[in-house]
């Protein structure tokens, strides 16, 4: 026989889930978005789908548990802490871009050059996570970038935004399972690559199955290595730079050879930031993994603000003291890789200090840093493909989640295509695995912009729909400056990164094809949406501000009392009810006089 209790509690459940997620919403008769109402923070004791059946219609017994299970729950588990986030978001902006790239960057625009190249694209970097923190903190989701888009742009919007940003990180993930085999080749060079890629994809695998502070755990430790490494490096450069060791005393010799300190001028700059952008990519990583945060009210605004230090610091630190001790036209510096960490700038800096050891130092290190940004790229990439489901612009499959609170599927496709894409690159020249990475390399540029976009659409929403700005628990800095020139300064990166197809006078086709061929690619994914599901603009005065943020009373981060304006109808309310219990007891008196 059937529960009849259970019934109506589901019947009850998908009523709200139907009805604007706050009593302030259905007062001023907003649209709400089609989208499944779902919020964070509770466990579930089996693989569920989260349905996006809001229907009336009676559940199927064999459907009673799950649907029970799902009220204000979307499967995954808030269980990171404070400094989990920190190190996390720490780890996202430290990698083979700064170890490794970072002499390039000095070969094409000199020391004076790179440095104005990091601090300036740092400044961008600072101002786009000033934006994803009032984004994340108010309504901290997993998988964010693209909801937000859907939520306050156009759902098209966020599918291009979604799928071309998880294409993304598996292309970064195969890369880095084929940098893992090439490192490992110089410890055990008569053991084939492949089988330390193939063990690198069972560990990336191990600490994304379990639960999330598996993963969050293991990244924690890498990005202690990480911070560790360029403390010493930090402090040895200086050590050096002032002739303590090494026996050279170089102070600022390199910034006045001829051509420096601004190698190419202007122009330089500009070749570099295509590159330092490149290095600074996964520091949006905060906005993805704030739907799992324990406490995101306190502890995404504390990994935020730390951002702008974090890249003074260890980038822009890092690159002055490179460009002291190694002079920008020594030709080593474009010859760094995985396959030659001998010529890191930071393997010649510790070799200069008289350091012999330091490039097996370094190839452990860089064999951290790969593992590490494996680690953070299929966890992105899982996530990012769960919110896509959950939005019904992935199969529904792919919304299933353990007990753990961990999206099986989602992690199980995101790995298996990394890995098919990572064997492609044993097939003859790697012509085929050399154009699926040049597909993916734009798209980490655009989520960026996708991010400022949505900040600048939320915050008008936010305002026109009357709530007070001073109620957001984390305030952008120099809103609508920073998001405003976030989206100049990037768009003009992803449009000029191509420019060394035209330069010379000669025009290169494949230069100019593999620069630009990701941007087509998301306008047709944009454009497959857009009139396939006839997807439609959405107003500010009907975007959906409300729901899984800390204003929602459904939600897992509700914060009582916050909303002033909650709390002002609120006092309205009882104020009217005290007026009528006051005229009612009037009546009643003046009834019996």
């Amino acid at each position: 026989m059937r529960d009849l209790g259970a019934i109506f509690s589901r019947r009850q459940s998908k009523r709200r889930n139907h009805q604007p997620s706050s009593p302030l919403a259905a007062h001023d008769g907003h649209a709400q978005s089609q989208t499944p109402t779902v919020s964070a923070g509770h466990d579930i004791g089996e693989v569920v789908e989260i349905s996006e059946d809001v229907s009336d219609s009676e559940p199927k017994e064999d459907e009673q548990e799950a649907t029970t299970s799902q009220t204000k729950v979307h499967g995954l588990k808030r269980s990171l802490s404070a400094r989990h986030l920190s190190f996390i978001s720490l780890g996202g902006t430290l990698g083979t871009g700064l170890f490794i790239s970072a002499g390039t960057s000095l070969a094409m625009a000199g020391p004076g050059g790179a440095l104005v190249s990091y601090a300036f694209l740092g400044g961008i970097v600072f101002f786009l996570m000033s934006s994803l923190g009032e984004l994340a903190t108010f309504i901290p989701i997993s998988g964010s970038f693209n909801e937000y888009s859907s939520r306050f742009g156009d759902p098209a919007i966020g599918f291009a935004l979604g799928w071309n940003y998880w294409f993304n990180y598996v292309c970064v993930t195969a890369s880095e399972l084929v940098a893992a085999g090439i490192i490992m080749r110089n410890y055990l060079p008569h053991v084939n690559g492949v089988v330390w890629s193939i063990i690198s994809a069972a560990i990336l695998l191990g600490l994304n199955l379990f639960s999330v502070r598996g993963y969050a755990e293991a990244e924690f430790w890498f990005a202690a290595i990480k911070v560790v490494t360029v403390i010493v490096f930090i402090v040895v450069g200086i050590v050096v730079a002032a002739g303590g060791l090494g026996g050279h005393t170089y102070g600022v010799e390199n910034w006045k050879i001829e051509g420096a300190p601004f190698h190419d001028g202007v122009p330089g700059v500009l070749a570099t930031l295509v590159l330092t952008g490149y290095a600074f990519q996964g520091t949006e990583v905060v906005g993805i993994i704030a739907g799992e945060a324990a406490d995101p009210i306190r502890t995404v605004p504390k990994a935020i603000r730390q951002v702008f230090w974090r890249i003074l610091l260890f980038y822009v630190g890092c690159i002055f003291i490179i460009g002291l001790i190694i002079p920008y036209n020594d030709p080593s510096l474009v010859n760094a890789s995985t396959e030659n960490i001998g010529q890191s700038p930071f393997t010649m800096v510790f070799s200069k200090a008289g350091l012999k050891p330091a490039a097996d130092v370094m190839n452990a290190i860089i064999l951290t840093t790969v593992l590490s940004a494996g680690n953070t790229c299929i966890y992105i990439a899982t996530r990012t493909l769960w919110n896509l489901a959950m939005l019904g612009q992935a199969p529904a499959v792919f919304r299933k989640v353990t007990k753990s609170g961990i999206p099986l599927y989602s992690l199980g496709l995101s790995l298996g295509i990394a890995t098919g894409v990572f064997l492609l690159s044993l097939i003859g020249n790697q012509v085929v695995y050399t154009w699926i990475l040049s597909l993916a390399g734009v798209t980490g540029f655009v989520s960026w912009l996708g991010i400022a976009f949505s900040h600048i659409r939320f915050r008008g929403a936010y305002v026109r729909q009357g709530y007070d700005v001073k109620d957001l628990p984390y305030k952008s800095v120099l809103y609508p400056f920073g998001p405003v020139l976030c989206l100049v300064v990037i768009t003009i990166i992803v449009f000029g990164q191509g420019w060394p197809s035209f330069a010379g006078g000669t025009f290169h086709v494949k230069t100019f094809v593999t620069s630009y061929v990701s941007i087509p690619v998301t306008v047709a994914l944009y454009l497959f949406w857009k009139l396939g599901k006839k997807s439609k603009w959405v107003r500010l005065d009907e975007a959906d501000v409300l729901r899984d943020s800390i204003f929602d009373p459904t939600s897992d981060i509700y914060a009582p009392g916050r909303n002033s304006r909650e709390v002002r109808d609120r006092n309205v309310v009882l104020a009217s009810s005290q007026d009528s219990l006051a005229s009612v007891a009037t009546g009643f008196k003046l009834s019996t006089m």
